[in-house]
């Protein structure tokens, strides 16, 4: 992972582990090659700095969301804000850096001092004509390329490798030429093959869409045959592919890079046509720019030789307060501005689409009142029941046993303190009708007479006598009442106790006093319900 955290600044280049980013909070991509963007994907959510042609490309292949990538415009300065306030800001300025479709140099300028990050660069001299760079500014430090820092590699330019190239291509007319290339990068060689040869170049579709984007001449196509020169990945340039490729037709391949590769096959030829400066060419940039300090970007390689190119040492630049606070606040999330935009453009998700509950409650509704109308035609409830608004089971009883509720239920239905009573009798709308019939069957017939109330339950059968006369108990179950559903084995209470049970149902809790006997509490309900 080639990458850097600037010190002492909220600026990180080609540096994606938000866990190991700390105090940064400008994330800059130099190019779109997978050495620079090793943790960066689909899930980034942090505004990204890069180039025009690197955010197209970041959005293609690494489907970054467009609303996280900011593209810069190449040689123009751009003023971004180091804090939340606006009071610290910094100027930004790209410049090409010819290495390949996209890559920059950033320039950074502000409390810092003068920051230049080469990225992946091959120097050319025109580089030093840039108006950034030739106001006489200082550059404090230079984040350098040093891929090819070391002296004994000696390489060729860029045009004197591709004159070795087309050389190579005249001595074999009758060929194939298999050139093996990274994803991105060196099309304009590509280019410069097709009219030196006049034929087409055989590209994959993703690589034509680069050279289309890029606008390059009109010699590339996808058509496996339309023309001898063809550009494949470089892992695809192996010993059992050339035996493969020469069986139908005499092939040759080339590996345009400055790496040490050895050939494992006497038609494979590997040239030192490189996309990285060699070491006489950073010489001559350090020379020419004079920084105050050289920091390598590639991690494990040399760079050394520049110490009588540098200029004096400055002191660590101070951090101001509102840029330090800016660091360390928010420390892994992105500023509110960025996430309420992100939330108002984030698409809704499809998932399971369920059927709607106001629907269903509808639906449930028209269930409850069909059920409810064929309830109300064996139902032996008094007429004036039917018009009361709420139906709480509490407030029917009170309805139907005046004389229980005399004493102190003057007011609307009491809720006890313990809340016991409450969770016992309290049921939605829809059971209060399985409630009513529950309670009526702990009523005795002498009960029903002295109340007024007469006979509740409807026979189930052609029967109409009395339970003494069927002496059958599902005989007398209510329609809905739960106790219709009860196991036949388990045996109603007795009548004898059928008013004492529900007495206690009736009974507040806070008219108990202590005590721990059945009968002490048999007669305390008694007690209750005795009349004055």
């Amino acid at each position: 992972m080639n990458g850097v955290l600037i010190p002492h600044t909220p600026i990180a280049v080609d540096f994606w582990s938000l866990r190991r980013a700390g105090t940064s909070r400008l994330f800059f991509l130099s190019h779109m090659h997978s050495d620079h963007t090793v943790g960066l994907s689909s899930t980034w959510a942090r505004p990204l700095y890069c180039s025009p042609i690197t955010a197209h490309l970041l959005h293609r292949h690494l489907q970054v969301s467009k609303q996280w990538i900011q593209a810069l415009e190449v040689g123009e300065s751009h003023v971004l804000p180091l804090d939340e306030i606006g009071q610290e800001t910094m100027t930004v300025t790209l410049l090409d850096a010819n290495h390949c479709p996209g890559s920059v140099m950033f320039l950074f300028e502000g409390y810092f001092g003068t920051i230049l990050y080469t990225g992946d660069f091959r120097y050319t001299p025109s580089m030093l004509k840039e108006p950034a760079l030739t106001l006489g500014k200082q550059i404090h430090t230079l984040y350098l390329d040093n891929t090819n820092c070391n002296p004994a590699l000696v390489l060729p330019s860029r045009q004197e490798a591709a004159h070795q190239i087309v050389q190579l291509i005249r001595k074999h007319p009758q060929h194939n030429i298999k050139i093996g290339l990274y994803s991105l990068g060196k099309e304009s060689l590509l280019e410069q093959l097709a009219l030196e040869f006049q034929t087409w170049v055989v590209l994959s579709p993703r690589r034509l869409e680069l050279v289309q984007l890029l606008g390059l001449a009109d010699v590339f196509t996808v058509e496996e045959k339309a023309g001898r020169i063809h550009a494949v990945d470089h892992m695809e340039i192996c010993h059992s592919n050339m035996l493969r490729w020469n069986q139908t037709h005499p092939t040759i391949a080339i590996l345009p890079t400055s790496r040490k590769i050895h050939s494992s096959h006497p038609d494979i030829h590997v040239i030192p046509y490189s996309d990285h400066s060699s070491y006489s060419e950073l010489r001559a940039f350090v020379a020419a720019l004079k920084p105050c300090q050289v920091v390598p970007i590639v991690s494990r390689r040399p760079c050394g030789g520049f110490q009588d190119s540098l200029s004096p040492r400055i002191s660590v630049p101070l951090i101001p307060d509102s840029v330090q606070q800016y660091m360390s606040s928010s420390s892994r999330k992105p500023s509110l501005l960025w996430l309420l935009e992100r939330r108002l453009k984030r698409p809704r998700t499809q998932g399971v689409v369920f059927e709607s509950p106001e629907e269903s409650a509808d639906q449930s509704q028209a269930d409850r009142d069909s059920k409810k109308a064929k309830k109300e035609k064996l139902s032996p409830w008094p007429a004036d029941l039917e018009k009361q608004p709420s139906h709480h089971p509490l407030r029917i009883k009170k309805q139907l046993f005046p004389d229980l509720y005399s004493k102190e239920w003057n007011k609307a239905v009491p809720f006890c303190e313990s809340q016991k009573r409450v969770t016992m009798l309290t049921a939605p709308l829809g059971f209060s009708v399985h409630l009513r019939s529950t309670d009526e069957e702990f009523i005795s017939l002498k009960t029903r007479e002295e109340i007024g109330l007469g006979s509740a339950l409807v026979p189930m059968g052609d029967d109409v006598g009395g339970p003494e006369a069927t002496g059958n108990q599902s005989a007398w179950m209510g329609h809905g009442s739960p106790l219709s559903h009860s196991s036949k084995g388990t045996p109603l209470l007795a009548t004898e106790f059928r008013g004492l049970a529900l007495k206690y149902l009736l009974t507040p809790v806070n008219f108990f006093q202590a005590g721990y006997s059945s009968r002490s509490f048999d007669q305390q309900v008694e007690k209750y319900h005795k009349p004055c």
